[in-house]
């Protein structure tokens, strides 16, 4: 009877003892300072699967690099606004001493621009004086000419420049030249038609003008300024060995005269 207690009792001891052996031990330490965190396996379901983690930083990436080329796109944007914009301040610029330049020739002789007189311009035409024909270019009719008739018309085209109505000048000088090519009047005309086209800013009908000049009326006392103001104009166009060719021709052939002075004047800039 005692020999069956003492055997109940170690069975009972022995129990527990092998219920926990059977239960696995675990180091929360093992792990710990581990490059595997999170473990194996975390975020690979539902929104993160599959990487997903680093989505959201793509994204904003993206989104990153398409503000930065938006912003260099409006940078450049405005670079050529602020280029046009001073480009057509040169040109007003530009417009704005043209006009003031033949305001100064109206009033008659000013600094800066050919001082060449113009009688025609100031109402002093020697209405005596025989006319400049032009070279190799026949009278529009047969009928004899009428000074007071062509001073008339000279005269109503000329206040057109006055009142700054260039485009009605130019149609008017040009009207004049062909009904009388060979008024005493023809030379101030081409040359003025010259200078309103200038003052419109139409640069090949003022270098057409200029050029006439010297080709129909080539001892008119207007053949040094329409060379200068021919060398101007090709100067504008960007022709700048022509514009020198033209200078140096005129610095040639009317030494002392005031456009031979600006001329000079011009060739010495660097």
């Amino acid at each position: 009877m005692r020999t069956c207690r003492r055997a109940l009792t170690v069975l009972a001891l022995s129990l527990p003892l092998a219920a926990w052996a059977e239960v696995p031990v675990v180091d929360d330490n093992a792990n710990y300072g581990s490059s595997s965190y999170p473990p194996a396996g975390y975020g690979t379901s539902g929104a993160y699967a599959g990487g997903g983690v680093t989505a959201p930083t793509s994204a904003q990436g993206e989104l990153f690099m398409q503000l930065q080329q938006l912003q260099e796109e409006v940078a450049r944007l405005r670079g050529m606004v602020e280029e046009q914009q001073n480009e057509i301040q040169r040109l007003k610029q530009e417009g704005l001493e043209r006009y003031q330049d033949l305001d100064r020739r109206l009033a008659g002789g000013a600094t800066g621009a050919p001082a060449t007189q113009d009688p025609a311009a100031t109402g002093a035409i020697n209405a005596g004086a025989a006319p400049t024909q032009p070279a190799g270019q026949a009278a529009a009719s047969n009928e004899p000419g009428d000074p007071a008739k062509e001073k008339l018309y000279y005269d109503a085209a000329f206040d057109l420049i006055k009142t700054k109505d260039f485009d009605k000048a130019s149609q008017a000088f040009t009207a004049f030249l062909r009904k009388y090519p060979n008024s005493q009047y023809a030379g101030n005309a081409q040359y003025w038609l010259g200078e309103v086209n200038l003052a419109k800013g139409d640069l090949q009908g003022a270098g057409q003008a200029f050029a006439k000049v010297s080709q129909l009326y080539p001892s008119h006392p207007k053949v040094p300024d329409s060379l200068y103001k021919l060398a101007d104009v090709e100067q504008r166009l960007g022709h700048a060995d022509k514009a020198k060719g033209i200078l140096q021709q005129v610095i040639a052939q009317f030494p002392g005269s005031s456009a031979a002075q600006l001329a000079q004047r011009d060739l010495q800039r660097p």
